[in-house]
């Protein structure tokens, strides 16, 4: 896969002018943490290629849950706000990879700069709502299995490979589930096929039959991306 960003990917060359030179490229690893709740966002962060990101909520419990995952698809940090503002959510890289960095303050003044860019972060914006309601949802109404193979399918279409560097207590943590589901879950998979675990990971066999028993809510965000900012939701 070409370390692309397919959000950054739908500019007019005039508008990724405005951003070139301000855009660096960096390497996270695995883990890295972009910013903690009540953190100033100092800078923005585009996912390329197969690198993820996603953004979580600390409970007063000790809990960590995942609200949304972000991939070549999206951006974090202060894409539609102007000037300094805290972060609410836990920001970290989930699969390590390419980003392109950029300080808020230089994305506020390009996008002041051109009309083209406000749009398209502001549809991205509302793309990322979806996800969060949708998120919601599905917390509520389904079952952790449903939640486990939507979480695992959503990963791979954004990697763009079988192979998750993730571990089953990594996964319980995501999902907000203690680990002994995630592992009878992964178990149940393992027998039927679907996947296979190593140390620090898990591979998926059978992407088809895995979606099968997921439920559809990726399929509800795609079609809302596709309304919206066509052509760069990630899918297999």
């Amino acid at each position: 896969m070409s370390e692309r960003s397919e959000l950054l990917d739908t500019l007019r060359p005039q508008d990724r002018e405005l951003l070139a030179p301000r855009l660096a490229e960096v390497r996270l690893e695995t883990g890295k943490i972009l910013y903690d709740p009540g953190e100033s966002v100092d800078y923005c962060y585009f996912p390329r290629g197969g690198a993820i990101a996603s953004f979580f909520v600390l409970l007063d419990s000790g809990v960590v849950v995942e609200t949304l995952m972000v991939g070549r698809e999206g951006a974090l940090g202060g894409i539609i706000s102007q000037g300094a503002a805290p972060a609410y959510a836990r920001s970290s890289v989930m699969q390590g990879g390419q980003f392109y960095r950029i300080l808020a303050s230089d994305l506020d003044r390009a996008k002041e700069a051109s009309p083209a860019l406000r749009s398209l972060f502001s549809r991205y914006a509302d793309c990322l709502m979806a996800q969060v309601f949708q998120s919601i949802a599905c917390n509520a109404i389904h079952t952790i299995e449903q939640r486990a193979a939507k979480w695992l399918i959503a990963a791979i279409d954004r990697i763009g490979r079988n192979d998750i560097t993730m571990t089953q207590e990594q996964l319980a943590s995501m999902m907000g589930i203690g680990r002994s589901y995630a592992s009878r879950v992964v178990q149940r998979f393992k027998a039927d096929g679907l996947v296979r675990t190593r140390r620090g990971g898990i591979e998926i066999m059978d992407a088809a039959k895995l979606e099968q028993r997921a439920c559809t809510c990726n399929h509800m965000v795609k079609r809302h991306f596709d309304r919206v900012l066509s052509g760069i939701y990630p899918s297999s």
